[in-house]
This record gives structure tokens, C-alpha cells and sequence, in this order.
């Protein structure tokens, strides 16, 4: 198989569409149809299949593009390694939640990209710690932010950058203000504004009400920070976020924190990648101006 044909058939995955296919890459629809044909037939095994107007991938499909970003990788990869440039390029495709970049990655990616321009960054949010290990073991991320407990990492190298605080906040009219400190029992009757499940610090606020034996009943699960910060503002509930996504919010007397003994282990934001991936210039450039940055925040 050809590299050509991989580029076609990872367009075409991700598209779903061969005329797009076509157009993005410049060719002719035969001709990118003849390319999957060719795979197909090398393979022994359909890739794509119609049902109806619709295209999808078969399982055999799921599995090589899986490969496919791999091989088309590793071959950019060979590439630099050999191209004897001196001024640094390739791609790095980077993974982080929403608070990671809301708040902690745009200052990195300004000053990365000012340096290293010809370094095509590629952008993907990953909604939980637990698909940005997926992605990393896969092998489809360059590298990722993973807000989590210090443990062992099995194939992943986790770096520590710096230890991140908790909140329990609320709207500014909320009773459990007037106490000196709440437990989890004066919590079993609120409304918890939770983000989604793999989230390692919805996790750990989960255990904190587990280890003393309280169930709360009213749970609201988001996918996004900001809403659930919206809803806290106008008094829809109570949340536990990292205290970067709430400080300007409580200084602006937008919603309050709650003194509260959460008793969970210290949690830390991460740089991680895969153990054996090959270190390219422009990964190890990222990861050392990532340490800098955090080192001077």
C-alpha cells in the first residue's frame, strides 16, 4: 500500500464522503474511489459500506484507520528525522478538557507558535482523562493534558506540572453560606452540577461523598465547564471545578466558595505521552516550553 492511498482513505474516514474526499485532495472521485478499491482488495476486506445514501465505516474500516494515522505519522516522522533541516517543523496533534484549554493552553500554543511557525499544531478536546489516555495508548495524540492523581502511568510518562486546588461553589444567595464549614451530609439534598464521567476530579468529589456514606440523589452531568459555571451563577446547583476555572467568577462575587474539608487526594494537571514515542524536536520543543511555562505561572 501506498502512502498516497493512506492519506485518501484517512480523508475519507473522517469525511465520510468520497466527493469531499476528492475535492480536499484534488483528484477525481474515480480516482479516489479506485484507491479504497485497491486497499480493499489488498486488505481482503471492505473498508467503507453505503447504507442507503449514507457511507460509514465497517469494523475492518475502524481498525485500519487506527493504523493509518499511525503509518501516515510515523512516515512525517522518518521524514524530519531525515530531512536535515535545521529549522524545526513537523506536526504535533495535542489533547486537553476544556479548562486545560480555556485557561492554561492559549499563553503555550502563542508563545510555541511564535517560535517553532513552520510546527503545524492540531487541536483536539478531549472531554475526559480517561479518552485522552485512550488516544495517547492509540497512539492518535502527540501528547496530552491529564488532570489527575500522581499514580504510575503503565505506558504513559506523566509529568507533573502543578498541583491544582478544588472549589465547592454556588450562587451568592445560597444558605450553606452562613455555615463555617459543610460536610458531605449537608450536601445529600443539593443539586450537584457534575461534569462528565472520566472527569478525574468528578471522580474524586463522587468518593468524597461515598467514603462518608452519603448518596446525593439530584446529579446533573455536563459536558461543558463554562454551562455548569452558568448554572451555578443563576443558582441551579452546587459544583466542585478546579479553582483556575472559578477565581475570577468568586472575586466578581458571581458565585461563592464553600469552606469544605474535601479530604481527597491532591490532584495535579500533567503533561503525557506515550513512553515509546519517538521525542521529534518539535514534541520535546513543546514539552520544555510547557515546563517553563508552568514553572513562571
Amino acid at each position: 500500500m501506498e502512502t498516497k492511498q493512506l492519506i485518501t482513505f484517512k480523508m475519507a474516514a473522517e469525511s465520510l464522503n468520497f466527493t469531499q474526499t476528492a475535492k480536499m485532495l484534488n483528484f477525481a472521485q474515480s480516482s479516489v474511489t479506485a484507491q479504497i478499491k485497491s486497499l480493499e482488495a489488498e486488505l481482503g476486506q471492505p473498508l467503507f459500506e453505503r447504507l442507503g445514501k449514507r457511507l460509514t465505516l465497517t469494523e475492518a474500516g475502524r481498525q485500519f484507520k487506527v493504523y493509518t494515522d499511525k503509518m501516515i505519522k510515523l512516515n512525517e516522522e522518518a521524514k524530519l528525522a531525515l530531512s536535515g533541516d535545521k529549522e524545526t517543523s513537523g506536526t504535533l496533534i495535542i489533547g486537553a478538557q476544556e479548562s486545560q484549554c480555556t485557561y492554561r493552553l492559549p499563553p503555550i500554543l502563542k508563545e510555541f507558535k511564535n517560535q517553532y511557525p513552520n510546527v503545524k499544531l492540531i487541536f483536539k478536546p478531549a472531554h475526559s482523562d480517561e479518552m485522552a489516555r485512550e488516544h495517547l495508548l492509540k497512539g492518535t495524540l502527540d501528547i496530552a493534558f491529564i488532570m489527575d492523581t500522581s499514580k504510575p502511568g503503565d505506558a504513559l510518562k506523566l509529568e507533573p506540572l502543578i498541583q491544582e486546588e478544588i472549589k465547592l461553589v454556588t450562587s451568592p444567595d445560597h444558605p450553606l453560606l452562613a455555615k463555617s464549614e459543610v460536610c458531605p451530609k449537608d450536601l445529600v439534598n443539593e443539586t450537584l452540577l457534575l461534569t462528565e464521567t472520566g472527569c478525574s476530579y468528578r471522580t474524586l468529589f463522587e468518593n468524597y461523598f461515598h467514603s462518608a456514606e452519603v448518596y446525593p440523589l439530584n446529579k446533573f452531568e455536563f459536558v461543558s465547564i463554562e454551562a455548569i459555571k452558568q448554572c451555578v451563577i443563576a443558582g441551579l446547583g452546587i459544583a466542585a471545578l478546579p479553582a483556575m476555572v472559578v477565581e475570577s467568577d468568586i472575586k466578581m462575587d458571581r458565585m461563592k466558595e464553600l469552606v469544605w474539608k474535601n479530604g481527597i487526594p491532591p490532584i495535579f494537571t500533567h503533561i503525557a505521552w506515550h513512553k515509546d514515542k519517538w521525542m521529534t524536536p518539535p514534541l520535546q520543543a513543546f514539552i520544555e516550553l510547557t515546563r517553563k511555562t508552568f514553572i513562571n505561572s
